[in-house]
């Protein structure tokens, strides 16, 4: 009896709200809750990854960076925080204040205010869309997620204050500045240029910083020999690795699926189903094609790239993640596999040390993604997309190789050779992650 009384309102609530009018219509401020409800939900699923990105790096290092790596990435995510509320969010969203015909935009037309505490549907000024504390929560995690990718790429030889700092200027100014281009109704959104939830604007941008920065930085001592061969430095913690895949993987949901940026309609809630399902199909496809090339080319499956694979697949469906089916989002993601197999050799030949592999996957994976985007929506050109990438390219790695020199020149950026054998936790930190192992 207890629980019929328990479930009698329940069950009635539910038989109105499936009534054909409840099913056609939401309360004058549902759409408001709903659309907000997907910026909150998606936003700390894409935080979430900041620990997907931390486990996955401190798994791919060696133990004696590992301490280092742990705490690059908290404090990154925590600057980030604090150059885009000062800097960047108004940087990157302008409202549509433009100084020079959507190209340069003033640093501070606006302040995003949120609303004020216990705000009511009568006493808001707008209830039409979403609210802005959730907005900007919501782009804030795209922002930290662009300064995660660097971390991994410049790890074991980096000094911690140098990347900081580095990070600081990336989160504030290089990453909205070019982002307010496309997101911000800038001059690449008004050429046609199509990038749904970041293959460029995010991925391939946080893949050109490390670009940058790997090559004024060096490869690790002993990693390429004399005779052009290379040296293996296995990470610590496989186990780790894989998780944190798998936690990125989780946060890619809400990473693509938030950036349906609506869930107030029947259709809309449809499109962010599609998303998680297009988004996950192209992570496997990912993972599948590194899977059976390893075994081809190597003879053996090498965990490490099936890991990027299935990362290098997500960022792949990134830039379009809505209007492929779930075979196309599938081959999409396979690619991205596919690139990761080969380019990791490709930038070993170059003489570029990337230790978690971040350049072919957010990076030349991000390329693809974006030209991808041509083959499913018809809304694309090849032109526009080429545009994009080429400018937030040009300007991305030009900028961030600046400031990489800027910062060798004046701080020094890498450890002596001496502190980075013995590690930089030793060095760095003074404490060690796994102090009962030796190293």
């Amino acid at each position: 009896m207890r629980l019929i009384k328990i479930f009698t309102p329940l069950v009635a609530g539910l038989s109105i709200l499936s009534t054909p009018a409840m099913a056609q219509t939401v309360p004058e401020h549902g759409v408001f809750v709903l659309n907000s409800l997907l910026f909150l939900i998606g936003g700390f699923l894409v935080m979430f990854m900041a620990c997907g990105f931390c486990m996955l790096e401190a798994g791919l290092v060696r133990a004696k960076n590992t301490t280092t790596q742990l705490t690059k990435n908290i404090a990154l995510f925590s600057i980030a925080a604090m150059g885009y509320y000062l800097v960047g969010y108004n940087l990157m969203y302008p409202l549509g204040d433009w100084a020079v015909d959507g190209v340069l935009s003033n640093l501070f037309p606006a302040i995003a205010v949120m609303e004020a505490v216990g705000v009511t549907a009568d006493g808001a000024d707008d209830i039409s869309y979403a609210s802005t504390a959730s907005d900007y929560f919501f782009q804030l995690m795209f922002c930290a997620a662009t300064a995660s990718i660097v971390s991994g790429t410049v790890a074991e030889r980096i000094k911690l204050w140098p990347f900081l700092l580095f990070t600081l200027i990336l989160t504030a100014l290089i990453y909205p500045f070019q982002a307010s281009w496309k997101w911000g109704g800038g001059f690449l959104d008004a050429l046609g240029f199509l990038d749904f939830a970041g293959s460029s604007v995010v991925h391939s941008v946080g893949g050109y910083a490390a670009l940058a920065g790997a090559i004024v930085l060096g490869a690790r001592h002993g990693k390429y020999k004399a005779d052009g061969s290379v040296s293996p430095m296995p990470g610590a913690n496989l186990p780790l690795a894989t998780l944190g895949t798998f936690i990125l993987w989780l946060g890619w949901f809400g990473f693509n699926g938030g950036s349906q940026l609506a869930m107030g309609t029947v259709g809309d809630v449809a499109d962010v189903s599609r998303i998680f399902a297009n988004t996950n199909a192209a992570a496997a496809g990912g993972a599948i094609s590194a899977l059976i090339l390893t075994q081809i080319v190597y003879k053996k499956v090498d965990l490490t790239m099936v890991l990027n694979g299935a990362l290098a697949g997500l960022v792949s469906i990134t830039a379009e993640p809505l209007t492929p089916g779930l075979g196309a989002a599938t081959l999409i993601g396979g690619v991205g596999g596919v690139i990761v197999v080969f380019a990791v050799p490709m930038l070993d030949k170059f003489k570029i040390d990337d230790v978690v592999g971040a350049i072919p996957v957010h990076l030349i994976a991000g390329i693809w993604g974006t030209l991808a985007v041509v083959i499913t929506n018809p809304d694309a050109t090849l032109m526009a997309q080429l545009t994009g990438i080429v400018v937030i390219g040009l300007f991305t790695f030009i900028v961030s190789l600046i400031v990489w020199m800027i910062l060798a020149k004046t701080m020094g950026i890498r450890v002596s050779e001496e502190a980075e054998m013995a590690g930089l936790d030793n060095s760095e930190l003074g404490m060690d992650s796994y102090p009962e192992f030796s190293r």
